[in-house]
């Protein structure tokens, strides 16, 4: 994903009511009688319903109800046949054949493996300007497209017939199932981006192949969508309408769930998750997530502070972090303490060690960050002084000053510049930062997804500006590697060597966290937060 983006909370009575078969709870829009209505909370405000040129979890969420890629999450997050029934791939690994299932877009025209010729070519067409398309340039052809320098016909991917998609890739990836669930791999349409351009994400304008269609988008208030008719499975469908809100306040959005309004709502305050399992039982949902937060340092050619082109005060930095009390001490929702940018549990993955101080006591590393920074021309006559540029969303709120007071400690001077989260991740895209906090939840499960972020052609998202030939090296050798152990050790060491050149430093390993309507069925939590509306539905009030 993609990049991560957060908002919540508080606790009151239950006055839990969503809108089944006709009835209205206190202070929500009407739902048609005989119709099941949803109303979720979800952080921010979209920039965009492209898939192609969307970044957040936020704008996921919807798109993932609007769209449905060659493969799809089902209810517990599992890979599973999207609009391809079925694939293979040749005994190399190269070459995927996907067969796809009769389909037809919300406005009745047949969907064709040339909609997916034309979608990834458009991704990767760089006026199209995607976040993501470096997420795919393991297709063939495609870092080249990207830069301009081969023509969107050279993209190893081919239309063999109208149900069958033949896409070729530059080395082995047996993920590449999973990747299809990115929203980057969407179809759209041809003839209605042709038709309208950029405004073909406009409703009345939009066509969309999932099982719901867009109605209504009224910025600043809510994004509705509507049950697609013409998906193919539209007969298991159980939600007529859903109704995304923009909940950057925590408090506010927590009301709003214990009153009703709300009948899910997508992050917690992660402070307050041992409260509100008293205030509000049965409505908090926690899971493992594969997610860090992390900071990045600027060091790039736009970079407002030099010093954090030395590695010295990069590394000073980090080692003076105190992650065992923000992630147990402060948050207490479940989140440990990150030393590494690849979280336990992805999968085939040889953990890293850490960087060279991973064992080391707070007091030593304390010690070794002034030690560092002196060494660098830094000290109590000549403070460093950086801006931390930060999420105004629940959790980042809290640990932000933990970490400006940490600094401190070790004589840096740290001022807290809070923005909406949307409006962060647009800074660190164009480099307008010094330090950013940030976060990733993985694309699929597996390490590169963390470490390719550090790729030095990877472009916006490496907001450091990380550029090591010999890092280059390895993650290229890792993707040529058939033997599993052997790529998981190449991997291995490419994230220790990444983590002491200290481009960015991990702070925690997330957990996903969300308020959820008792009477909601249908809801599993998972490893990759994937919750769908298509298979929830709603138990008749009692």
């Amino acid at each position: 994903m993609r990049n991560l983006f957060l908002a919540l909370l508080l606790g009151g009575t239950m006055a839990g009511g969503l809108a089944a078969c006709g009835e209205q709870a206190v202070s929500r829009p009407p739902c048609a009688p005989g119709k099941v209505c949803l109303t979720i909370g979800n952080t921010n405000e979209p920039a965009t319903l492209d898939p192609h040129t969307s970044t957040g979890t936020w704008e996921d969420r919807i798109q993932s109800d609007l769209f449905t890629g060659l493969a799809q999450s089902d209810a517990a997050g599992r890979t599973i046949p999207g609009v391809a029934e079925r694939w293979e791939a040749s005994p190399d690994g190269l070459v995927w054949t996907f067969h796809l299932r009769p389909a037809v877009w919300s406005d009745g025209v047949p969907l064709t493996a040339d909609d997916f010729v034309f979608s990834l070519r458009r991704v990767l067409n760089p006026e199209t300007a995607s976040e993501y398309a470096s997420l795919i340039f393991l297709i063939k052809n495609a870092e080249a497209v990207n830069s301009g320098k081969a023509p969107l016909e050279a993209l190893g991917v081919r239309a063999v017939d109208a149900r069958t998609l033949e896409i070729t890739l530059t080395h082995p990836a047996p993920y590449l199932p999973e990747l299809t669930r990115h929203h980057v791999l969407y179809p759209v349409a041809r003839h209605a981006v042709e038709k309208y351009g950029e405004d073909w994400v406009k409703p009345g304008r939009m066509v969309s192949n999932g099982p719901y269609r867009l109605v209504d988008w009224r910025l600043g208030d809510h994004v509705r969508i509507e049950k697609n008719p013409r998906f193919w499975d539209a007969a298991k469908v159980c939600v007529d309408e859903v109704r995304f809100y923009p909940t950057t306040d925590a408090i506010s959005a927590e009301r709003r769930v214990d009153r009703g309004e709300l009948d899910i709502n997508t992050d917690i305050q992660s402070n307050r998750i041992a409260r509100l399992r008293t205030k509000m039982p049965g409505y908090v949902r926690t899971h493992v997530w594969l997610g860090t937060t992390y900071m990045a340092f600027n060091r790039g050619p736009k970079s407002r502070v030099p010093a954090l082109k030395d590695r010295r005060v990069r590394q000073a930095l980090t080692m003076a972090i105190d992650r065992d009390f923000i992630a147990t001490g402060l948050l207490r929702g479940g989140q440990l303490p990150a030393n590494t940018m690849v979280p336990p549990g992805v999968a085939n993955y040889q953990a890293s060690p850490g960087p060279y101080w991973a064992g080391w006591s707070l007091e030593k590393r304390q010690a070794e960050a002034r030690r560092l920074l002196a060494e660098a021309g830094f000290g109590p006559g000549n403070p460093l002084k950086v801006e931390i540029k930060h999420r105004n969303s629940a959790d980042p709120m809290l640990f932000m000053p933990a970490i400006q007071a940490d600094w401190k400690l070790v004589g840096v001077r740290a001022i807290l510049a809070q923005q909406e989260g949307q409006i962060s991740y647009a800074d660190y895209r164009v480099r307008n930062f010094e330090v950013a906090d940030a976060a990733w939840i993985a694309d699929y499960n597996d390490a590169t997804s963390f470490l390719d972020l550090q790729r030095s052609n990877y472009g916006p998202q490496n907001y450091g500006d990380y550029d090591n030939p010999a890092y280059d090296s390895l993650m290229i050798q890792a993707d040529n590697e058939p033997d599993a152990a052997r790529r998981a050790e190449i991997l291995s060491r490419a994230e220790t060597m990444m983590l002491n050149d200290a481009p960015i430093a991990p702070v925690y390993f997330y957990i996903n966290k969300n308020l959820v309507n008792p009477r909601i069925t249908g809801w599993i939590d998972n490893l990759v937060d994937h919750h769908r509306t298509r298979w929830l539905c709603v138990k008749p009030a009692a």
